[in-house]
């Protein structure tokens, strides 16, 4: 299905997995801290957001997964990130906090009410603070069919560039895209 409104394509509900059928597949994730092609992939987004955010900034990383890498790759750059993730750190106790900085790395694709999510995440981001989003973007619906992305049945949601303008238009935010994965939102 795909969203007049913003251009956003999505799974229809009755094609998600199950959560355990979800987390079966998470499981198989072999990223960790130590893999330097991990952090070379994290890189992506890591490398703008840190040249926006001050050393001292802390910051959320959300869906942080089995291996949480890019929270200490911030950590180790200045920026203490605290993570959460439903299945592998699911730390109710970050919602009681604001963040200087927010990250989702390939996340957003396998949320099942992205609205939601977002809005949550944006409330809980300091004015000036940065939202980096690491997921691919859309490519030319002419060109869905043969999209290897949209292959993970984890994958449900995908956002075009027109998605995240629509985003940046509602919260009034500075938006900034970044090759064909790296999306900066700042809050004014």
């Amino acid at each position: 299905m795909r969203c007049e409104s913003c251009g956003l394509v999505f799974v229809p509900e009755r094609f998600f997995l199950t959560s355990d059928a979800e987390k079966e597949q998470y499981d198989f994730h072999e990223n960790h801290p130590a893999d330097l092609n991990y952090r070379a992939f994290l890189s992506r987004l890591f490398d703008p957001l840190i040249e926006r955010v001050p050393p001292g900034a802390c910051g959320l990383d959300f869906g942080s997964g089995p291996g949480p890498t890019l929270s200490v790759m911030l950590a180790e750059s200045g920026r203490p990130t605290e993570v959460y993730d439903p299945f592998y750190a699911p730390n109710p106790y970050v919602w009681n906090q604001t963040y200087e900085f927010i990250t989702t790395t390939e996340v957003l694709e396998h949320l099942h009410r992205p609205a939601e999510e977002l809005k949550r995440l944006w409330s809980v981001l300091k004015p000036g603070g940065w939202m980096g989003i690491m997921t691919r973007r859309l490519p030319p619906l002419d060109q869905f069919a043969n999209w290897h992305y949209k292959n993970d049945p984890t994958h449900v949601v995908f956002f075009a560039s027109e998605s995240f303008e629509f985003l940046a238009s509602q919260w009034n935010a500075e938006l900034q895209l970044i090759g064909g994965d790296v999306t900066l939102l700042r809050k004014p």
